[in-house]
C-alpha cells in the first residue's frame, strides 16, 4: 500500500559562480596566474588583451567593458539552472601549486618564481603515484595544501571533508580520510600531514628501523606518559616504568632523534624557492599604498572576434543545424566566460579590501617593525569590512605581502594579545621576541629561569605569568634553563 509524507529540510546550496569565486579566493598569485592560463585554454573565448596587443606590437587599448549584468545580447540569466556544476570547474580548480616556504623578515630584495621542486611538489607526486578514485585524489590534494611550514596539517581534517561536500559535492566517509591521511603520513618525509607532534613521533617510530626494544619503550612513552615526556618529568617517568637512567637516556636519545617537523628543511629555501608576493605595500607621504600583483587577471577579456560572430549567429533568420551548435557553443562558452571574469574581479576587490583593513589595523607594524605589531584576529577584520570570518581565512592562507620591512604571509599579522599595566594591548609576537632577546643576551652558565623571565616582563608592564612565559618559550622550541645552562 502506497503511502505520502512531507518533510522539510533545510539545506545550503551555492550557485556555480559562488563556488568558482570561492576557490579563486584560495589561490596565490602564481596559482591564479597558472588557472587563468587553463581557463584560457579551455575557452576560446577568453584572451589576454596585453598579450594581443603585444602581438600587434602597439600600445595596450582599453578593450570594451563587459556587461557583467546581463545587458548583452544574450540574456544571462536564461538557461543559467540547465548546466551542473561541472560545466563551468574543472578537477584542477584546487591548484597543487602550493608555495609553503617563509621570508626571511630582513629580506628585501624583490622575490622571484621558485626556481627547484618544494615539498608539496614532492608530495603531490607521491600522492598521484596511488591508484586512488577521483574523490580521494581531490581530498589529498586538499590535505597536502593545508599543511603548515612545519609539515603539520592544523586545519581540522572533518573540516576538510565538510568543505569538499559543500563546495565541491564529493561525500567522502571520514573513515576513509583518515586512512587516506594515514598513507599520506608515511610519504617521504615520515611524519609529513601529523596533527601533533606526539602523533608525528609515534608515526616514525612505525616506521623507521630503529631498534626494536627501545622502539616499543620509546612508544609506550610517548602514548602513556606523554606530558611527563613534554614537561621533562623524567623522575617521574623512570619511577612509573621502573628504568634506570642508563635506559631512560638511551630511550630519550632515540626520540630524539626523529625529525619534529618534517616539512622544516625539505622545502626548499628562500634562495632557492623565493616568493612571489601577492601584495605590495609602499609609503607614499604619510600613507601607505596597498597594490595587488595579478596583471594577468586585469588584462582578461572577451575574444571580440567571437563576439562578432555570436552576434552575426544570432542575428540570421535562418541557420544550419551545424550553425545552431556552434551558436550553442559560443553562448554556452560566453556565458562561461562572464562567470570567470565577473570572478575575478569579486576576488580582486575582496582581496583589496582585506589587505586594506590590514595594513589599517597593523599601520605601526608597517612604520616600524616587528615589536609594534597589534594584537589582531580574523573575527576583527572580517566586522571592520562586513566580510564572513571563513573568507578571511580562505584569503590569508598562503599569500604573501611585501612592504618597506620585509616579506610576511598575512598570517602573520594575526596573533592574541595581552592587556599592560598601561592599558595598552601587546601581541604575543611581541612577546615573544622579548623573550628571544633575553634569553640571546642572558648568561649561559647561569641561564634565566621562566619566574626570572616573567619578572622582567612584569618590569616592562606586561603582566604575564609564568606559565605563559613557558608556553610561549616552549613554542619558540627553547629549552628550559637548565638544559640552556653551558659549562
Amino acid at each position: 500500500m502506497l503511502s505520502f509524507s512531507q518533510k522539510l529540510s533545510l539545506s545550503q546550496k551555492l550557485s556555480p559562480q559562488q563556488i568558482q569565486y570561492q576557490k579563486l579566493l584560495q589561490l596565490n598569485v602564481m596559482s591564479l596566474e597558472q588557472r587563468i592560463q587553463e581557463e584560457m585554454e579551455q575557452n576560446p573565448l577568453l584572451e589576454d588583451s596585453l598579450l594581443e596587443s603585444e602581438e600587434l606590437i602597439q600600445e595596450p587599448q582599453e578593450s570594451d567593458s563587459l556587461d557583467l549584468d546581463g545587458d548583452n545580447d544574450y540574456d544571462s540569466s536564461s538557461d543559467s539552472d540547465e548546466y551542473d556544476v561541472e560545466d563551468y570547474m574543472n578537477e584542477g580548480d584546487l591548484d597543487s601549486d602550493r608555495l609553503n616556504s617563509s621570508a626571511d623578515d630582513d629580506d628585501r630584495t624583490r622575490p622571484v618564481a621558485p626556481s627547484k621542486v618544494s615539498i608539496t611538489d614532492s608530495l603531490m607526486d607521491q600522492l598521484h603515484l596511488l591508484d586512488l578514485p577521483r574523490e580521494l585524489r581531490i581530498l589529498g590534494e586538499m590535505i597536502i595544501q593545508s599543511l603548515d611550514k612545519d609539515g603539520y596539517l592544523k586545519v581540522n581534517l572533518e573540516s576538510i571533508v565538510e568543505d569538499l561536500e559543500l563546495f565541491d559535492h564529493i561525500k567522502i566517509e571520514f573513515e576513509e580520510a583518515e586512512k587516506l591521511l594515514g598513507k599520506i603520513q608515511v610519504f617521504d618525509p615520515i611524519g609529513i600531514a601529523c596533527r601533533s607532534l606526539q602523533e608525528c613521533l609515534i608515526v616514525q617510530l612505525d616506521n623507521l628501523s630503529y631498534d626494536p626494544y627501545y622502539t616499543f619503550l620509546a612508544k609506550e612513552i610517548l602514548t602513556k606518559y606523554y606530558n611527563d615526556f613534554v614537561n621533562k618529568r623524567y623522575a617521574s617517568i623512570e619511577a612509573k616504568l621502573n628504568f634506570t637512567d642508563d635506559t631512560l637516556k638511551k630511550i630519550l636519545d632515540l626520540i630524539h632523534r626523529l625529525n619534529p617537523k618534517p616539512g622544516e628543511g625539505t622545502i626548499t629555501s628562500e634562495e632557492a624557492n623565493q616568493i612571489t608576493p601577492d601584495f605590495t605595500v609602499e609609503k607614499i607621504g604619510k600613507n601607505f599604498i596597498v597594490s595587488l600583483n595579478d596583471k594577468s587577471a586585469q588584462s582578461l577579456t572577451i575574444s571580440t572576434t567571437y563576439l562578432e560572430l555570436l552576434d552575426s549567429n544570432k542575428r540570421k533568420r535562418k541557420i544550419s543545424d551545424r550553425q545552431k551548435e556552434t551558436h550553442k557553443f559560443l553562448r554556452e562558452k560566453f556565458e562561461s566566460a562572464k562567470w570567470f571574469i565577473a570572478s575575478i574581479q569579486q576576488r580582486r576587490n575582496t582581496l583589496m579590501h582585506i589587505m586594506q583593513a590590514i595594513v589599517e589595523k597593523q599601520y605601526e607594524f608597517f612604520e616600524i617593525g616587528p615589536k609594534a605589531l597589534r594584537p589582531m584576529i580574523y573575527k576583527d577584520i572580517a566586522e571592520e569590512i562586513q566580510m564572513d570570518i571563513s573568507t578571511i581565512s580562505r584569503v590569508v592562507n598562503g599569500k604573501y605581502v611585501q612592504s618597506p620591512v620585509g616579506i610576511h604571509e598575512l598570517k602573520y599579522f594575526f596573533s592574541e594579545g595581552l592587556e599592560t599595566s598601561s592599558g595598552e594591548d601587546i601581541s604575543n609576537k611581541h612577546i615573544k621576541i622579548l623573550l628571544k632577546e633575553y634569553i640571546d643576551g642572558e648568561s649561559k652558565r647561569i641561564p634565566l629561569s621562566d619566574d626570572r623571565l616573567k619578572d622582567l616582563l612584569n618590569e616592562k608592564g606586561i603582566m604575564i605569568a609564568r606559565r605563559t612565559v613557558a608556553k610561549y618559550r616552549e613554542a619558540m622550541m627553547i629549552p628550559v634553563a637548565r638544559l640552556r645552562k653551558e659549562i
